[in-house]
């Protein structure tokens, strides 16, 4: 008689644990800088309208290793990404010059590694951008890292953490231009390196190439002459256990592909980092403008 009621009390919590399951709500994921934290906010609410349902949001989780483990464990369901972060810092991958063929690796990789589906490119490409004072540029003559090689007195570099570490940024930019330094490279938080840069705190910085900022301050970005960096074309990545569980997501996923340019993701940025906008306000106001959200 207790093996009866244990196997039926097991029976149940197996049924409960499903049907939780079933009804969990989808989670969006973000790394922590403002623009991961505005295409997941882009998401989330262009989900809840396409699928008439809540969608949780975690956002500003961390950094890339982070965040891969959280989709990875079913913490997140889905997050943005990009193909050259994927690459390099996730599937160790020899660095490609065409985009394509980056894209359609990864693809096949993570499908393959962590059954995870990668989406069509959202348009867009968020490259590291290096970044001087136009003052300096001007006085100088520098339009180019190969310019920059021929500093008299070298650059003190300012960088975020991410980009120090990975092979792909601070290793790759030194061996691809032998650019003079002054001092050991400052690593600081993202949001602090254009403050740096204006204060005269460091010379040169490792920025992104849709920073928001870049709208409104008197600054160069760097030709990167020598094709350093890889492209880092941004894409939505989600599981393939909830798109299973809710098959009308991939086509709504697939509605943000194509819909931004550099200089879209630009702009939002700027609306909030520069005008305060808030995140929600100016994600809601991308939807309408691109027609993906409209009044019932």
């Amino acid at each position: 008689m207790g093996g009866t009621r244990a196997l039926a009390a097991l029976i149940l919590a197996i049924s409960i644990s499903g049907c939780s399951d079933e009804a969990r709500p989808i989670t969006v994921g973000s790394k922590n800088f403002l623009e991961q934290i505005l295409l997941g906010e882009i998401a989330a609410q262009h989900l809840e309208h396409r699928l008439g349902q809540r969608v949780e949001r975690k956002l500003n989780l961390g950094g890339t290793l982070l965040i891969h483990k959280a989709i990875v464990n079913g913490d997140i369901d889905l997050y943005p990404e990009y193909s050259g972060t994927s690459a390099t810092v996730i599937l160790n991958l020899p660095p490609f010059n065409n985009a394509d063929d980056l894209s359609a690796q990864v693809r096949r990789e993570y499908e393959a590694r962590f059954h995870l589906r990668w989406f069509d490119p959202l348009g867009f490409n968020n490259t590291f951008a290096m970044v001087i004072r136009k003052a300096d540029a001007d006085r100088l003559g520098v339009r180019s890292l190969q310019d920059a090689e021929r500093h008299p007195f070298g650059w003190v570099l300012g960088m975020g953490y991410e980009f120090q570490q990975r092979l792909d940024g601070l290793p790759n930019l030194l061996r691809t231009y032998a650019l003079p330094l002054r001092g050991t490279p400052k690593v600081m938080d993202l949001g602090l390196l254009y403050r740096a840069l204006e204060q005269g705190d460091v010379s040169m910085v490792a920025a992104n190439s849709t920073d928001g900022l870049l709208l409104s301050l008197d600054v160069t970005v760097l030709e990167d002459n020598r094709n350093c960096f890889p492209r880092y074309d941004a894409a939505f990545v989600a599981r393939n256990q909830t798109i299973a569980r809710e098959p009308r997501l991939a086509a709504a996923l697939q509605d943000l592909s194509g819909k931004f340019s550099d200089d879209t993701m630009r702009r939002l940025n700027h609306q909030v980092l520069v005008l305060h906008g808030s995140v929600e306000d100016v994600a809601n106001e991308f939807l309408r403008t691109s027609g993906l959200l409209k009044e019932p």
